[in-house]
């Protein structure tokens, strides 16, 4: 969706990029010298799981209370990369400032005040479920409001994979999204566990989560190699195999279970794709680990209730059955 202030009258606008900033991220009280003629735009890539946005905006004070937190929690983490424009923002436990080239990391659970300076401010920002990368609430306050250089490091490697992405979104097709967001959520991933190792004032218990969110990185990058194992993975991060197994003991799978999962989803993403329709059902379950298309079939017919074959041919028979449409951007 793009979204230009153009296209809305002098008076309305300031509202519309309320509401528009309270539906791409969490509901705020914001307020601004150039409330009367404000000048913004925004262009928001759904990928699925999570969301990227790039936007351009006049200064502004941004609020999140308490009461708007009970209101409307969508329990996310919001990054965003500064790339022109400068401010500051204060929670209860930090006060950062930011400048270009900085990540700023917030969570929709928190209070915070946010002030941003600089005519216009860009940056571009990225919404992830809490769910896909739990945190203590402890653990999470320490990440929020880390000062992070985009420059250098995991945080450079976030930045430019966000700014390829907005620059040219046309490159990308709708089948494209959560191969998009299979990218990103390791990075974030990787980025919040490299903040929590740096600190050795840390609690041991912190550490342990910081450990963990490596390793689940680590599997999500790795999820095609077939001699992914408990014991592979302990020896990559030179821990003990029973170590790794008492990791994952607050999680919601054990380790193998946990890279099934997520191996069966990425098949599966793949089998409804129109564009791998040719590719044989036993080499895309080779791609994700599966050699033996016994197995594979077995897996998934436990997961999912049908076959990867019966799966397939209903989703892309419902597809070729659509009109076919192309919607390019919606502008409001």
């Amino acid at each position: 969706m793009v979204f230009l202030s153009e296209d809305v009258s002098a008076a309305d606008r300031f509202d519309y990029w309320t509401e528009l900033l309270g539906r791409t991220h969490a509901p705020m009280e914001l307020r601004s010298d150039h409330a009367d003629d404000f000048r913004a735009s925004q262009r928001v890539l759904d990928l699925g799981a999570v969301t990227v946005w790039s936007h351009t905006f006049q200064p502004l004070v941004f609020r999140r209370t308490a009461k708007l937190i009970r209101q409307s929690d969508p329990e996310t983490y919001h990054l965003s990369l500064v790339v022109r424009g400068s401010g500051a923002s204060v929670w209860r436990h930090r006060e950062t400032e930011y400048r270009p080239h900085d990540l700023f990391i917030n969570s929709s659970s928190l209070l915070n005040d946010l002030y941003s300076t600089g005519d216009p401010v860009q940056s571009v920002a990225l919404e992830i479920p809490k769910a896909l990368l739990p945190l203590p609430r402890d653990v999470a306050a320490r990440i929020v409001g880390a000062p992070v250089s985009a420059r250098e490091g995991m945080g450079a490697l976030l930045a430019q994979f966000l700014t390829r992405l907005t620059a040219d979104p046309a490159a990308y097709q709708p089948c494209d999204r959560p191969r998009l967001a299979a990218v990103v959520i390791p990075l974030v991933a990787a980025l919040f566990a490299h903040l929590l190792e740096a600190d050795d004032c840390l609690p041991p218990e912190t550490h342990r989560r910081a450990l963990t969110l490596r390793i689940q990185a680590f599997i999500r990058g790795h999820l095609h190699d077939p001699h992914l194992t408990p014991s592979t993975i302990a020896a990559e991060h030179h821990i003990s195999t029973s170590y790794l197994h008492r990791l994952f003991q607050d999680e919601d799978a054990t380790v193998a279970a946990w890279i099934r999962r997520l191996r069966l989803e990425a098949a599966r993403r793949d089998l409804a794709d129109p564009a791998l329709r040719t590719t044989p059902i036993h080499a895309i379950a080779a791609r994700w680990g599966f050699p033996r298309a016994a197995d594979f079939s077995r897996a998934y017919r436990a997961a999912y209730g049908t076959t990867p074959k019966d799966h397939r041919h209903q989703i892309l028979h419902h597809i070729a059955g659509e009109p076919m449409r192309t919607q390019l951007c919606t502008r409001r």
